[in-house]
């Protein structure tokens, strides 16, 4: 985990006033190799074709966040594949660590042209604070707390503006017995200091490989299927699901509303091995 964040905020004027438009991609896995595949699956040929999608948005988003597990083996070579990717849509990408990643290696790959490594974009009436969860060599996450100090000072050095709160591992319980045992292990701190904010309207991350979302006392959880592999919601231990790769599109109101949809890519056929009981 790397606990050193940068408190200089990164702005970006959206291209509509009342509304603010992103898009969340996550748990790419990708691999050094060209031809990596998670269970079966070539991870860059579906990435590239939910990026792909994204691209097709009627509106086009102002800001990408890729929220963990961009690579499946931290190598060098597929940071620079994914910075070389994401800086052809033209888009600025925000991005924060998975467990699979090593932030250090994707500080000093995923850092240049539109491909940005500020933690703290601000857009609009919103600010957007992407917080490090991974902790080295585990799969559960967990917030520093430097990260949480991170967190509670952006909230506190702009409080006219509504917060998007991004990390990787989920901060609930989605009653998958084996993914809450590899969630955030002290979600009840992060839960404790946003209560404190009320222009906190979502937190968002990646890690279930799923579609999740609820709403809890004015504030939206919501996790993103991967742009890869999906899991079996509900599911007791590791299950690969049946669903197609996909992303989330976001549109953060002026007035602290936040939509959101899930976009898959079911017009192609991705090839999963479900006898693969682990990954």
């Amino acid at each position: 985990m790397v606990d050193k964040v940068e408190m200089l905020p990164y702005e970006i004027q959206p291209a509509r006033v009342d509304v603010v438009r992103l898009g969340q991609i996550t748990d790419s896995h990708i691999f050094a190799e060209p031809d990596g595949r998670l269970l079966g699956l070539n991870t860059r040929d579906s990435f590239e074709a939910v990026c792909d999608r994204l691209m097709r948005e009627e509106w086009r988003p102002d800001a990408i966040l890729a929220t963990g597990d961009l690579s499946q083996d931290a190598s060098p070579e597929a940071y620079e594949y994914l910075a070389d990717y994401f800086q052809t849509l033209e888009i600025p990408t925000f991005w924060t660590p998975g467990n699979h990643d090593s932030p250090e290696v994707m500080e000093k790959h995923l850092s240049r042209g539109s491909v940005l490594s500020a933690k703290q974009l601000l857009i609009g009436q919103w600010q957007v604070i992407l917080l490090d969860s991974s902790v080295k060599g585990k799969v559960h996450g967990h917030l520093s707390d430097a990260q949480l100090s991170y967190l509670e000072n952006a909230l506190k050095r702009y409080p006219e503006r509504y917060a998007l709160v991004c990390l990787h591992h989920q901060p609930v319980v989605i009653n998958s017995e084996w993914l809450d045992q590899i969630g955030l292990q002290n979600s009840k701190e992060l839960k404790t200091l946003i209560s404190g904010y009320e222009r906190v309207k979502g937190v968002l991350w990646g890690h279930i490989h799923q579609d999740f979302q609820y709403r809890e006392k004015g504030v939206e959880w919501i996790a993103t299927p991967s742009s890869c592999v999906q899991f079996e919601p509900g599911s007791e231990d590791f299950s690969a699901g049946t669903e197609a790769p996909g992303y989330r599109y976001l549109n953060l109101y002026s007035d602290g509303r936040i939509e959101s949809v899930v976009h898959r890519i079911d017009h192609m056929e991705f090839t999963v091995d479900y006898t693969i009981k682990g990954y």
